[in-house]
């Protein structure tokens, strides 16, 4: 079970990423690409790269996301970052997770399919001062569905 939820305010962004043992309110910053560059990550450990990594910008500390690909799981950690200029190191870990690549996938597409029906793509926009991540949003799902689609032949 993982469950990802994005709530907008003007500027920010609360992120709620929780599982079945533990969940973390993390905040974005307008300054970054966050919804972008999670699903992007999602993305990129779905096709089987080993890693991927989002940085979400805060004031005055950030966080940051780390996809590790471990065959059909994805070990996701989550840091707190003094600065994004940091390493790994520097930071603390805030809250961690294995789970299958798929539920992550549907975790993070239903997230911003859910974003989307409660604000819409106008006011989203407005509040977040980008528009909505929609193309990112449907290659991700476009990837899964071939993905599973080759699974099953």
């Amino acid at each position: 079970m993982l469950r990802l939820e994005w709530i907008v305010s003007t500027g920010w962004a609360d992120c709620l990423v929780a599982d079945q043992d533990a969940e973390v309110s993390i905040e974005a910053s307008h300054v970054s690409e966050a919804p972008e560059e999670l699903l992007i990550a999602v993305a990129r450990v779905l096709t089987s790269e080993s890693e991927a990594r989002v940085e979400f910008a805060g004031e005055p500390a950030g966080y940051r996301w780390i996809l590790h690909r471990d065959g059909e799981d994805v070990q996701i950690r989550i840091l707190q970052v003094p600065d994004r200029g940091s390493n790994d190191l520097a930071s603390t870990e805030i809250w961690r997770s294995r789970q299958p690549v798929d539920v992550l996938v549907r975790a993070a597409i239903r997230c911003f399919d859910n974003v989307a029906e409660t604000y819409g793509e106008t006011e989203y926009q407005r509040r977040w001062r980008h528009p909505f991540p929609r193309f990112q949003l449907e290659a991700l799902r476009s990837l899964w569905r071939a993905d599973r689609a080759a699974r099953t032949l």
